[in-house]
C-alpha cells in the first residue's frame, strides 16, 4: 500500500447552530479541519496510509488537534510544534437565499509563521509516495508559500507523485506580495494530478471559464468545448497528466447539483449531475480530492470508476457535518451504483 503525505495547516473552525448568523445567539459549534487536513482524514478513513505534516502550538489546544487527528488514523509523527496559536475560522452557513460566509483568523498562527527548513522533507519523502499539496498554503503568509515551495521541489527531486488541489480562496491572499494569478500557476507545474472548479482554473491560468447559466440533472454539458479547454490546460501544465474539474450549481442553500470533468491523458471524461440535498458544504471539493487519489491508486487505468468514485465521495460529504468525509470504499460504491 502507498503511503500518503499531505501538508497544510489545520484550523479550528466556529460556527452557529440552526441557521443562525455569526452575531446571533449565545453558543458556538467547534470542528477541527482545513482542507489538507480533510483529505488525510478521508484518505485515512478509506484505508490509506496517510501522514500529514504541519506545524502545531505546544499547548492544549494544539494536542487536542493532535489528538483528533490520530484519532482519525492519521501518522502524526512529522507534525513540527512552535508558535503561539492555532490559526481558526468561523463560518456562517447559507440558508433560503442568503450566502455563506468565511471570516478567517490565521495571520500569527503556528503555521502562518512556517517556513523553510522547519521540515525535513528528505526523510518524511524517504517514506513516502504520493505529496499532497494545495494553494490554500501559499495563500496564509509568504513564509509558508516558501515552505511549500521547498516541499514540492523536494517531492520532485524524490520522484514521488504530487497532486494539488488549486484552493483558491479570496478572502485570504492579503500578505505584502501576495498573486494568486502568479503563484497558483507556478504550483500547478509541479504537480501530477490538478482539481479546482472552474472558477478556481480561471483564476490561476487567466482563462475564462466556459459559460453554463444553469446546471439540472438532465443537462447536457458541451463535451468538445471541455475537450478544448482542457487541451488548452494542458499546454500550459505539460507535465500534469491528469487534471479534473469540478461544477457546482448552487438552486438554493440547501439545493445543488454536482458534477466533474476529467482529463485522463488526452481523453475527457464526465460523470453524472448529482441533485444533491445539502447539510454541510464544507470540504466538499477535500472529498472530490481524496476520493480520486484513493481510486487512481486503487484502480489505476479506470478513469471512469475514478471519477466516479471521487464524485459519488464528494456528493456524500454533503450529508455529513463538519470538515471531515467519514465515508467509507464500501458505502462510496454502493452509492455510485445506485
Amino acid at each position: 500500500m502507498k503511503r500518503i503525505v499531505t501538508f497544510g495547516e489545520i484550523l479550528l473552525r466556529f460556527s452557529k447552530s440552526g441557521g443562525l448568523r455569526l452575531g446571533q445567539g449565545y453558543e458556538w459549534e467547534g470542528h477541527f479541519g482545513g482542507s489538507e487536513a480533510n483529505v488525510a482524514v478521508s484518505l485515512s478513513v478509506l484505508g490509506n496510509k496517510v501522514g500529514y505534516v504541519t506545524r502545531l502550538p505546544d499547548n492544549d489546544i494544539g494536542r487536542a488537534c493532535l489528538h483528533e487527528l490520530r484519532r482519525n488514523g492519521i501518522d502524526v509523527s512529522d507534525i513540527v510544534w512552535g508558535g503561539e496559536r492555532l490559526g481558526s475560522y468561523f463560518f456562517e452557513g447559507s440558508r433560503g437565499i442568503r450566502g455563506s460566509k468565511v471570516v478567517y483568523d490565521r495571520k500569527g498562527s503556528s503555521f502562518y509563521a512556517s517556513a523553510p527548513g522547519m521540515f525535513p522533507w528528505k526523510d518524511i519523502f524517504s517514506r513516502a509516495d504520493v505529496f499532497h499539496c494545495s494553494g490554500i498554503t501559499c495563500a496564509v503568509s509568504q513564509s509558508a508559500t516558501d515552505a511549500t515551495f521547498e516541499a514540492v521541489k523536494a517531492a520532485k527531486a524524490a520522484g514521488i507523485g504530487i497532486t494539488c488541489d488549486i484552493n483558491y480562496r479570496k478572502n485570504l491572499w492579503k500578505y505584502e506580495g501576495a498573486d494568486a494569478s502568479r503563484t497558483l500557476p507556478e504550483l500547478m507545474q509541479y504537480s501530477d494530478f490538478i482539481f479546482g472548479d472552474q472558477d478556481e482554473w480561471a483564476v490561476a491560468t487567466g482563462v475564462p471559464k466556459i459559460p453554463m447559466d444553469h446546471m439540472q440533472a438532465d443537462t447536457v454539458l458541451d463535451m468538445e468545448a471541455y475537450g478544448r479547454y482542457f487541451d488548452m490546460m494542458h499546454r500550459k501544465f505539460p507535465a500534469c497528466g491528469e487534471m479534473m474539474l469540478g461544477l457546482r450549481n448552487q438552486m438554493a442553500s440547501d439545493h445543488h447539483t454536482l458534477t466533474a470533468l476529467l482529463w485522463y491523458h488526452g481523453t475527457v471524461y464526465h460523470t453524472k449531475i448529482w441533485d444533491v440535498d445539502v447539510l454541510d458544504p464544507v470540504g466538499v471539493g477535500d472529498a472530490f480530492v481524496a476520493g480520486y487519489i484513493h481510486a487512481r491508486e486503487k484502480w489505476p487505468g479506470d478513469p471512469r470508476l475514478c471519477l466516479d468514485f471521487s464524485l459519488g465521495a464528494a456528493t456524500l460529504k454533503n450529508s455529513i457535518e463538519g470538515d471531515f468525509n467519514l465515508s467509507t470504499e464500501e458505502e462510496i460504491l454502493d452509492f455510485i451504483a445506485i
